[in-house]
């Protein structure tokens, strides 16, 4: 039975009302920074939890991510949420980059190789770890160098650089496929979402720039210790309780129009909230649907915005048979292998979490076509899941995980003002100058806070976005 709407909520219309449509990363984040700035703030999400794609369920006696997620110490925006929602110490980063790199071609016991940092200054920092890379030949190290040094002299908000493939300009500087397969795609399919072929040259210079070539620590990496529920539904939700912000579930959003008197009108299948500002912070293609006439000067764009996949495949096995918290593959299909025993509450044996980027391949695969493409390909990689048994099996699918990074879609990334007033525009989808990531999205909820309290009248308190100055 369908809920009888409730009337518009009254509101003095004094500039200090806001709704926030979409309870993801970026619609916490502008509604946190709405509410911290004075505002009286309404989030509306139409699930019934917040964490937008990155979240938390049951299976069994599991908890269990949708997906793995992980930041970098670059990611200034993010670890100013984590910090936000009192969350810094279940999502630790490492303490200087090291990622295990196991090639399962080559002969057991010299499959290993590191990419490590030292303590030197960029390009140092990572000298002696290319050095010695096994992965590549002495030639091809040689032009990994030269490569990134050419890299480190593009400027990515160069709109030029946006309309070119990044698979082209490293066939260009002399990568050969093998250092693409081992290096560039290493880093650039799981940040990227994308082969270097597929994605643009802008957004790839962004991410290898300020990731491998701005600071020594730059690229360390961090991930939830806790299920991502712990992070972006329980402290996100408790942290908007205590800046007075009022959270709806279950809360769809159908219409948004505004009123007679220029402001603006939210519609669920609820009830009704007249607000001075907007905020929308949903996917692409919802944002196309409820805009407004004339917020874009082309809404199409939107729908141009293409997407990308990532599958997540879930292994628990009865014994312990990876020491390490994680490891990346070359010569196998698997990518990246997580260690999520502890953060899943596995009290006796070994839950394994495999994050497979720009799966457009497996995405619609039957589970049991992956159970024997993956287990096999796990025996080739981690020795110790060749005697132990499987207890369970299991995939979690994006099929639109991110939006799609390809060469020319900075252009059509709309950023957090419209040509309404008062309404703005949020999501890692938008012009943040990032990838699809955690970081992206947090950042665009603070332009679109940003935007919202200037449309508001109100001051931009600077304690809010003190990580930009940290960027």
């Amino acid at each position: 039975m369908s809920e009888t709407p409730r009337p518009a909520r009254a509101h003095t219309g004094t500039g200090r009302d806001a709704v926030v449509v979409g309870g993801g990363l970026a619609g916490v984040t502008a509604a946190l920074a709405l509410a911290d700035a004075g505002v009286r703030v309404t989030l509306l999400e139409g699930r019934p939890r917040l964490g937008g794609l990155a979240f938390s369920f049951q299976r069994g006696d599991l908890t269990v991510d949708n997906g793995q997620h992980v930041y970098l110490r670059c990611c200034t925006a993010y670890r100013w949420f984590l910090d936000r929602i009192e969350g810094t110490a279940l999502a630790p980063l490492q303490n200087r980059l090291d990622v295990p790199v196991v090639d399962v071609d080559k002969p057991e016991g010299r499959r290993l190789g590191r990419l490590r940092r030292d303590p030197l200054p960029v390009p140092l920092h990572l000298g002696r770890s290319l050095a010695a890379y096994p992965h590549l030949s002495l030639a091809e190290r040689a032009s990994v160098g030269r490569a990134a040094l050419a890299l480190k002299g593009l400027d990515p908000a160069d709109p030029a650089l946006d309309d070119e493939d990044f698979g082209s300009w490293l066939a260009r500087h002399g990568q050969s496929a093998r250092a693409v397969e081992a290096l560039w795609d290493l880093v650039g399919v799981a940040t990227l979402n994308a082969v270097a072929g597929d994605a643009s040259l802008g957004l790839a210079a962004m991410v290898f720039r300020t990731g491998l070539l701005s600071e020594p620590g730059a690229a360390d990496i961090g991930w939830a210790h806790v299920p991502l529920g712990d992070l972006h539904d329980r402290l996100a939700r408790k942290a908007l309780d205590a800046a007075g912000v009022r959270t709806e579930l279950r809360a769809r959003v159908t219409s948004l129009s505004r009123t007679a008197d220029g402001r603006w009108s939210v519609r669920t299948a609820g009830e009704t909230i007249d607000t001075d500002a907007v905020v929308l912070a949903v996917p692409q293609r919802e944002t196309h649907d409820l805009l407004p006439a004339g917020a874009l000067d082309d809404p199409g764009r939107l729908l141009r915005i293409g997407t990308a996949p990532i599958l997540n495949v879930h292994v628990v096995y009865d014994r312990p048979v990876l020491a390490r918290p994680f490891l990346t593959a070359l010569g196998t299909p698997v990518q990246w292998v997580f260690d999520r025993t502890a953060a899943s509450g596995l009290e006796e044996g070994q839950y394994l979490a495999l994050s497979q980027s720009a799966a457009h391949d497996d995405i619609d695969a039957p589970v049991a076509d992956l159970r024997e493409r993956y287990l096999p390909e796990l025996e080739r990689l981690i020795p110790g899941t060749r005697t132990a048994r499987v207890r369970d099996f299991f995939v979690t699918r994006e099929r639109t995980a991110t939006f799609a990074p390809t060469p020319g879609v900075g252009r059509l990334r709309p950023g957090a003002r419209t040509k309404a007033p008062g309404l703005c525009l949020a999501g890692a989808w938008t012009a943040t100058g990032w990838p699809a990531t955690m970081e992206s999205a947090v950042r665009s909820g603070v332009s679109a806070a940003d935007a919202a309290l200037d449309a508001l009248g109100r001051p931009r308190p600077r304690r809010l976005f003190q990580f930009e100055e940290a960027a």
